[in-house]
């Protein structure tokens, strides 16, 4: 009776997980559009450094270098303690192009990059914003006119995709396997109709857009989430579209160690708490009901036929396995499909000792 009772909840966790995953094949069925010659805006690149003098001198070329006729890019010193500020003078000096934002921490918003990336946002010149990361360089001269082209009347948000350099290890193989386990949810979530986040490594929106919400207000007090939690208020099904096409994505250096990337991640599974509560339900049940799927799986294979189990595992791992697929293909991450399922059960291990890590302690929200 029990091992009954048993398989078929096995049965509705499989059922439940094919669904997610035909769902996520949304964003994969998208028709190109032909691309119109329309006279692109002129747009503001919006990039807050903290102590990333380093990452300055060797990715911003990458920004200044674009092809694009009518931009300005908008560096935030954020109260950095290294050479930051000097190397940002230095590039200005060559570019006029470069505006500088100087930021002093003040007792109310010690540490805060929202604050930074507000003064930002205001000095701005143009309505058109197109944010990156200091750590970040796009992989092609296209990358402005590639995302803002997606800007019209009605669609004022943009998602891109933000990946990782490829490296010969164990944890550059998990980390991009979840960045691209997430990107195909957020886009798969936008097309949809219910755009929940974004990474700030490669997001454009309208400046009416963040006043409109009155900006980070409504989360100023949490130190991260000045991309998703700026999504939950602002993006909506009619103003929000995804931008996926190969010549728009941004390449970062992944976290070179389980550590490091073990603290990054408790700081952003921390922030969806604060998502909208419909987001964080059907996020949650796509990750309880994945990790029920394996137990159950593992458990009633030591105590009922194979054969019971056969059809089930073929329809979840053959979807799995296309969607992932597919998705690699397009968002440039072929390798990760090699090491399925086995990046999918180590990445569960890895997000189910953060939540238990997170329940006995706050993670620190570092910039």
């Amino acid at each position: 009776m029990i091992l009954s009772v048993l398989f078929y909840v096995f049965v509705a966790f499989t059922v439940i997980q094919t669904i997610y995953y035909l769902a996520f094949f949304s964003f994969l069925l998208e028709q190109k559009k032909k691309k119109k010659h329309k006279k692109l805006p002129p747009v503001s690149i919006i990039i807050c450094a903290k102590n990333e003098a380093k990452n300055l001198k060797k990715f911003l070329p990458t920004i200044i270098n674009q092809h694009y006729d009518d931009y300005e890019i908008v560096l935030i010193n954020d109260a950095s303690s290294d050479k930051t500020a000097s190397v940002m003078e230095e590039f200005k000096a060559k570019h006029d192009t470069i505006k500088i934002i100087d930021v002093e921490n003040i007792e109310a918003f010690w540490g805060n990059k929202k604050y930074a990336l507000t003064l930002g946002i205001k000095a701005s010149k143009y309505n058109h914003l197109l944010f990156t990361d200091a750590d970040c360089k796009p992989v092609s001269k296209n990358w402005i006119s590639e995302m803002v082209q997606h800007f019209s009347k009605e669609k004022t948000i943009i998602l891109g995709y933000g990946k990782y350099k490829r490296e010969k290890s164990l944890v550059n193989l998990l980390v991009r396997y979840e960045t691209l386990l997430t990107a195909i949810q957020y886009f798969s979530y936008a097309k949809l109709g219910s755009p929940y986040m974004a990474v700030g490594r490669n997001l454009a929106y309208h400046k009416d857009e963040f006043f409109n919400v009155k900006g980070f207000i409504n989360h100023i007090h949490i130190k991260s989430g000045d991309d998703d939690l700026f999504i939950q208020d602002a993006a909506l099904k009619d103003n929000t579209c995804i931008c996926t096409s190969a010549k728009s994505f941004t390449e970062s250096i992944a976290p070179s160690s389980f550590t490091a990337w073990f603290r990054q991640k408790r700081r952003h599974i921390s922030t969806a708490n604060h998502y909208k509560f419909k987001h964080q339900f059907f996020l949650g049940l796509f990750y309880i009901s994945k990790i029920c799927f394996y137990a159950l799986a593992i458990t009633l294979f030591f105590f009922v036929s194979w054969k019971l189990l056969l059809l089930p595992l073929l329809a979840y791992f053959t979807i799995n396995y296309v969607l992932i697929s597919v998705a690699a293909k397009k968002l440039k991450e072929k390798q990760i499909v090699y090491f399925l399922p086995f990046l999918e059960i180590g990445l569960m291990v890895f997000q189910f000792s953060i939540f238990i890590t997170n329940l006995w302690s706050k993670p620190k929200h570092w910039n």
